[in-house]
């Protein structure tokens, strides 16, 4: 079995508050995006960034596995790209995640109020394998792809 590694990072580590999620019921390609945008945000921010797209106030953008995604009006210009979704089930995860994370930098006596979000990144995770009976004494292979999310907070 691998063992989980952080990211080595130029800040302290009394600094940090790090928070993981694993084998979590989310398409990787929608975490990746999630990520993407909120990379280097501030706590808040990025905690009011989240809700909007998860009330359709602003859509998400979509850098990659965009294929096939259709423009959006209410994509802010900062981003550079049209092509934008709501991917509701994985905003949810991260948005428990950076809860968790806010809980770790708060035990550790950290500023919430100055959390800036230094590290986030989406991983593969387990891949169950099932099958589902067919006519004829046949069977379908039957795939159920979990993924990772890990999260370090850093005072500023």
């Amino acid at each position: 079995m691998s063992k989980w590694v952080y990211p080595i990072l130029s800040i302290p580590e009394d600094k940090l508050a790090k928070a993981v999620i694993k084998n979590i019921d989310a398409s990787v390609r929608d975490l990746y995006n999630v990520c993407k945008a909120i990379r280097g945000m501030n706590l808040k921010e990025a905690r009011e960034f989240l809700n909007n797209v998860l009330e359709e106030k602003e859509a998400l953008p979509f850098w990659r596995y965009s294929h096939g995604t259709s423009h959006r009006s209410n994509i802010s210009r900062k981003w550079k790209v049209k092509s934008g979704r709501y991917p509701k089930k994985a905003i949810k995860y991260v948005l428990k995640l950076l809860d968790n994370a806010e809980n770790n930098a708060n035990s550790k006596g950290l500023d919430i109020d100055n959390l800036k979000i230094v590290h986030i990144a989406a991983h593969k995770g387990l891949v169950l394998k099932r099958y589902m009976t067919r006519a004829f004494g046949r069977s379908t292979r039957k795939y159920k792809y979990l993924s990772h999310i890990e999260v370090i907070l850093g005072e500023v």
